[in-house]
């Protein structure tokens, strides 16, 4: 498979639209068509349809139901009898549950997560068996990308769920948070009052500028850090800001699920503590700084701090097909509360303005697999999956190659500065 003209059927229509623009736009392509392909949409066209999908008043709105299948997929598909009775009436139902009416699966994945995942932590702690353990934790692996993400808009937005069911929205985290690898509002803490507010600068505890993006030491101690030191330097953060509230807050809910997950191994059950909670902490910690490497980790020396240029846009099936659209990450630096929905018609509109600002999209790659091609230093394959705008277009594969690793070089600190 060639990453620079592979289309991968399984992008959502979204994705599609965007990437079917970027292929016809003279201005963001190397060699441009004489004319466009036929049945393929103008950019104002492509506003136009990405709105519509988006806009519940529409004839062509698209509510997600499930994160496999798109909506008109499974009405084309379905035996009528069970569009129906099943499935319409379904979407009408979740429909006055969630918040936001194309955002239907947020409710698709509570109910999965509350048939599957809580009663076999039960059955784990009322009879353990290492098979049903290794099995649990294996759905576990399954579940949790996509509830993180899902997670990331609860907290960005305030909700999922619809405000009269405001008490379901506020006490679910509490019990599948922990499930799922998240110690109790650390997240929040650390994304929305942190991270968002650093910008991946040089007090953001999870930055990634005073490294080598393409090391593997260096990315070692990365994850080190955060996995080990997080629970200690989020809250001295905070402190040091003068913002004690939050400092306090941070501490205590990070300290009071370690006590939990003490407690609950050494006077309950161990092995199920192990399995149900323990296990997919590590590999969530793990996971949420392999994300944050590769989101971050191509970052333009010359204005580092430009969300443009400190962040990329990936159009793949991972990231945004099962990450509620976590790929336009530059998009949701830009408006953090843009809801997820909403990124790819902004990514259209603002597609001049990308090229202008050197912006990196990608296409055919996720994070985690932007991640591993970096600690490979395989820049090649890096550049195959650039899709290249403004000056990136006249470059040669190698130059682009060079381009990319040089923004991943890392930053001198500011104390190196003042001594040199």
């Amino acid at each position: 498979m060639d990453p620079a003209t592979f289309k991968d059927p399984q992008l959502t229509l979204p994705d599609q639209l965007v990437i079917e623009t970027f292929l016809q736009d003279p201005s963001l392509k190397s060699k441009p068509s004489a004319q466009p392909l036929e049945g393929t949409l103008s950019t104002e066209e492509t506003i136009q349809k990405l709105h519509s999908l988006n806009n519940d008043s529409h004839p062509d709105f698209d509510p997600t139901v499930f994160q496999f299948w798109d909506t008109p997929l499974l009405k084309s598909k379905l035996p009528k009898v069970i569009q129906r009775y099943i499935l319409q009436p379904y979407i009408v139902w979740g429909q006055s549950i969630v918040r936001f009416k194309t955002d239907v699966v947020m409710l698709t994945h509570l109910l999965l997560y509350f048939t599957t995942l809580v009663p076999s932590a039960a059955l784990l702690y009322y009879r353990f068996s290492w098979l049903h353990g290794v099995f649990h934790w294996a759905m576990q692996l399954w579940f949790c990308g996509a509830f993180t993400l899902m997670k990331h808009q609860h907290i960005h937005m305030n909700g999922v769920l619809a405000p009269s069911y405001w008490l379901v929205d506020t006490l679910f985290p509490y019990l599948l948070d922990p499930m799922l690898g998240h110690t109790w509002n650390s997240y929040f803490y650390h994304h929305i009052k942190h991270h968002h507010v650093e910008g991946n600068g040089e007090n953001d505890l999870s930055t990634t500028m005073f490294y080598d993006r393409d090391s593997v030491f260096d990315f070692a101690r990365y994850v080190g850090r955060f996995v080990f030191f997080i629970w200690l330097e989020l809250p001295l953060y905070f402190w040091s800001k003068g913002q004690l509230k939050y400092a306090f807050k941070a501490a205590f809910w990070e300290l009071s699920n370690y006590a939990s997950l003490y407690l609950l191994y050494n006077y309950v059950n161990s092995h199920a503590t192990l399995f149900v909670f323990i296990l997919p902490l590590v590999v969530m910690r793990f996971g949420l700084m392999v994300g944050n490497w590769g989101q971050h980790a191509l970052v333009d020396p010359v204005d580092p701090d430009s969300d443009y240029r400190s962040s990329i846009t990936l159009i793949d099936v991972p990231s945004n097909r099962f990450s509620f659209n976590d790929g336009y990450h530059t998009s949701h630096h830009l408006n953090p509360r843009r809801h997820w929905r909403d990124h790819p018609v902004a990514f259209v509109k603002q597609k001049d303005r990308y090229a202008e600002e050197k912006a990196l999209v990608f296409r055919n790659i996720d994070f985690i697999f932007l991640t591993v091609y970096l600690l490979r230093k395989d820049y090649m394959h890096l550049a195959k999956c650039l899709i290249p705008m403004g000056d990136q277009i006249d470059m040669t594969l190698e130059q682009r190659a060079d381009m990319l690793r040089s923004r991943a070089r890392r930053f001198p600190k500011p104390s190196s500065k003042k001594h040199s």
